[in-house]
């Protein structure tokens, strides 16, 4: 029997080969995924790394203790660093500590930089050198080397930093340096100064770590211990060993996300193959019905029988996971350089770690879905009768019909099911009942896809109906041909069906979201254009207002500010509006008393605050040295959680700033005019940044179409797995009728009508998938958007039909270009081979 079922290997490499293909791209896209991962976190590992070098110890920061102001911030005092630096056995120890400051541009407009204060000792510090020297004096300062390419600086340059007051203060760049995985990726540019130059340039500091390096000799736990000791337990203190495995410890949970996120979609693609290998066993075993009957008759059991096909998939699994996993090796590679910017923009070579586990995992699922893919048409095999396969009589109706009552039974219960589990997710009406629905909504997929086989027969009919009138004959055989075999064509459009339904969603969804936030960026900051603060330290100037009202172009300037005060004993951030402004710049949506109005001793609080505090209106609170009164509450989330008048903000925090300007110019004045305008009124402060209301939704938009691509991409592969799933069964149907085809030729039909009629019929099972995945999809989006939908947030339901239709274009044109080959096939057979095939 082995020898049998390698000879039938042998004989059917290409059919296998053909069909293998699915597989391959699906073990690509895990197996890509994890050389990904383990290729980021290895590199993560490397660049993060560098701040644990050459640190023996860490203290940080423990219990808070009263003394010093940093003390009661939770950092670690000027005291308590001279306490590590006179402990025996410690050669050098350093504050690592930075702050926010604003580094003026060759625009003369300034961007937040995080500037860090450079370590006195050179083993402590964690930059690399790259070219020029590190800061040797006040006036002197490095720069990140990315910071210095984006903004064209070298060494020797001059550029300037804002201190406290807004003031430039003139620095020379003598030298840029590496940290690893950039700042400037992550949190704006960065540099290094000394502390004693950092020190007056920051509005408050305090140090959350020192690094201590020890003396010959010295063990890190024997250090550890003796700084423990003298800082009397109020310090977290750890070896350089710990504070090593606990900074990598925290990057791998970052690197593990992006891996976790891209599998969801590999399962997606392998979900999508797994029915592309069933359907191809199917069609396979059905076309071998006579061999395994004949060798029933010569004596191989039902085992013999289901091992053969087994063997044959295991066969095929194990080599669509070798070129899976190669094919893989090249797509990390791929995506390392698409994801490349987002950790530093390095230019360095790309890392392909190839680990065991990786290995393993790709030839499992290479091997595992192959093979239980293969289970049921396997079984399938061995449960019909030798001589009846001989005959090759069809099946009875009664196992149709069984099979159909068993089928129904099942797509009721997975429709029940999904149907509860999505109305407990809309009852919900939180994040957690967006979670629910989505799965609802996945088990409601499955339940459509078991209800394959008895739906493709009305959609057929009725997609058909066009091309049967327009292109006669051929498109009639076509119409007839795509559902000669309900099981079979269902299971093909379901693979299709799967990711158009997903692509759908996303898309519905996503364009839902986008007009929602848009709305609500109209409706709670009616202006034209806001002018906020570089760096969020720095509170615009009061004088900007006047600034902006001297123009004559500007018709209101709404100036608002913010900062933190003890309320009640506990902190809160207050934010000031002028008491004009409630219901034209600034929408509350009101939940008790009345938020309509602000008086000078008045507060406004959301509820969730009022909840926190304990509060109901008329209530009077403490604020900073102001005694206020709760006058209402409102439900605006995504408003400040406590707004009191401008003036208000003004005499319980003198000397607030502004933190943002809302301005709406006059009837008739173009944009571009307004723009200028803004623009000319803060030309003199350094800080201030204009934005338009049709910016930040520009903004938006982009920023969610960018995600759709991302996602379109990842979810891509599914439909290309899909769509070859396509071509499969036409090559496999090709071959299985032959000598149909060869009758029709002898009947009058045309090579040109024969290839018509497999693209036809190629057509009307994409067209088939994509219909319903996107009739699925619609719906799907419709329930999540419902279970994001709370009383404070309504997201409408949106439904872009451009990229809809555009979508449902690409999946019939995809489908034609699957049915090419194929269809040049049946064409080039001759008659007289065509009705000699066995």
């Amino acid at each position: 029997m082995l020898k049998t079922t390698l000879a039938g290997l042998r004989a059917r490499t290409a059919r296998l080969v053909l069909s293998s293909i699915a597989i391959v791209l699906g073990v690509a896209f895990v197996s890509g995924t994890l050389i990904l991962g383990s290729a980021l976190d290895a590199n993560l590992h490397n660049d993060f790394a560098r701040q644990t070098r050459g640190v023996d110890v860490s203290v940080e920061p423990g219990r808070s203790s009263s003394g010093s102001a940093d003390e009661d911030r939770g950092g670690i005092s000027q005291t308590q660093l001279d306490q590590v630096r006179a402990v025996p056995g410690v050669a050098a120890a350093d504050a690592r500590w930075g702050a926010q400051v604003p580094l003026v541009g060759a625009n003369g407009k300034a961007k937040s930089a995080t500037v860090s204060a450079l370590e006195g000792d050179q083993r402590l510090r964690m930059t690399d050198l790259q070219e020029g020297r590190m800061p040797a004096k006040a006036d002197e300062i490095a720069l990140d080397a990315t910071t210095a390419q984006t903004a064209k600086l070298a060494v020797g340059q001059k550029v300037s930093v804002l201190d406290q007051a807004d003031k430039p203060v003139p620095l020379t760049i003598v030298g840029t340096y590496t940290q690893g995985v950039s700042k400037s990726s992550l949190s704006g540019d960065a540099a290094v100064l000394l502390p004693s130059a950092l020190a007056p340039l920051a509005k408050e500091h305090y140090v959350g770590q020192v690094v201590v390096a020890a003396d010959q000799g010295v063990s890190q736990q024997q250090l550890a211990d003796r700084i423990s000791t003298a800082v009397g337990g109020k310090l977290s203190v750890k070896t350089g060993e710990q504070y090593t495995v606990d900074v990598l410890k925290q990057v791998s949970r970052g690197s593990g996300g992006l891996t976790q996120f891209m599998l969801v979609f590999a399962l997606i693609a392998l979900v999508v193959a797994a029915m592309v290998i069933y359907n191809t066993f199917t069609i396979l075993v059905a076309q071998r019905t006579r061999e395994l009957a004949l060798l029933r008759c010569i004596g191989a059991d039902r085992g013999q029988v289901f091992r053969s096909v087994l063997l044959e998939a295991l066969v095929m699994g194990l080599f669509a996971s070798v070129l899976g996993l190669g094919a893989g090796v090249g797509l990390s590679a791929a995506l390392q350089a698409g994801v490349g910017s987002v950790f530093g923009g390095s230019k360095g070579p790309v890392q392909l770690p190839l680990t065991v586990n990786t290995v393993l995992i790709a030839f499992g699922v290479g091997v595992v879905v192959t093979v239980l893919s293969a289970v049921l048409p396997a079984l399938r095999a061995t449960r019909v009768a030798p001589l009846a396969a001989l005959r090759s009589l069809p099946d009875s109706q009664d196992e149709v019909r069984r099979t159909s009552v068993v089928r129904m039974a099942f797509v009721a219960i997975l429709a029940l099911l999904g149907g509860g589990v999505c109305f407990i997710g809309l009852r919900s009406g939180d994040s957690v009942g967006f979670i629910v629905t989505g799965l609802g909504t996945m088990v409601l997929l499955g339940a459509v896809i078991a209800l394959g086989p008895v739906i493709v027969g009305p959609v057929n009919r009725v997609l058909g109906a066009l091309p049967r009138l327009l292109f006669g004959v051929p498109a009639k055989l076509a119409s007839a041909n795509a559902t000669r075999n309900p099981k079979r064509t269902a299971a093909t459009t379901a693979a299709l069906m799967i990711g158009v339904t997903i692509v759908t969603m996303i898309t519905v969804a996503a364009a839902s979201g986008k007009e929602s936030v848009t709305s609500e960026i109209d409706k709670q900051f009616p202006a034209d254009y806001l002018v906020t603060s570089a760096v969020r330290e720095h509170p615009l100037p009061t004088s900007l207002a006047d600034q902006l009202r001297a123009q004559p172009e500007v018709q209101t300037v709404t100036p608002t500010g913010s900062a933190e005060v003890k309320v009640n004993g506990k902190s809160l951030y207050l934010f000031g509006t002028p008491a004009d402004s409630l219901g034209k710049s600034v929408q509350l949506k009101q939940s008790q008393g009345d938020v309509s109005r602000l008086g000078p001793d008045t507060l406004l609080l959301s509820d969730s605050q009022a909840t926190r505090y304990g509060l109901k209106v008329g209530d009077r609170v403490r604020a900073g040295g102001a005694t206020l009164t709760l006058a209402g509450t409102y439900s605006n989330e995504d408003q400040s959680s406590a707004i009191v008048s401008l003036e208000t903000l003004q005499r319980i925090a003198p000397g607030t700033g502004y933190r943002m300007i809302m301005i709406k110019v006059r009837d008739g004045v173009s944009p571009q005019a307004g723009q200028a305008a803004v623009e000319k009124a803060t030309a003199s402060s350094p800080i201030a940044e204009v934005a338009s209301g049709a910016a930040r939704k520009s903004d938006l938009a982009g920023r969610v179409d960018q995600m759709l691509m991302i996602m379109w991409a990842l979810v891509g592969l599914a439909v290309v797995i899909a769509l070859f799933g396509i071509a499969n069964t036409l090559t496999l149907s090709v071959l299985e009728r032959t000598r149909e085809s060869a009758l029709l030729r002898a009947l009058g039909l045309t090579r040109g009508q024969l290839g018509f009629m497999l693209l036809i019929e190629s057509v009307l099972i994409g067209l088939m998938g994509a219909v319903i995945g996107v009739l699925l999809g619609i719906g799907f989006a419709k329930l999540v958007v419902s279970a994001l939908s709370t009383d404070k947030l309504q997201v409408g339901f949106v439904l872009p039909a451009g990229q809809l239709a555009v979508m449902l274009a690409v999946a019939v044109l995809a489908a034609a270009v699957a049915a090419v080959l194929p269809a040049r096939r049946a064409a080039r057979t001759s008659v007289v081979a065509g009705m000699a095939e066995a």
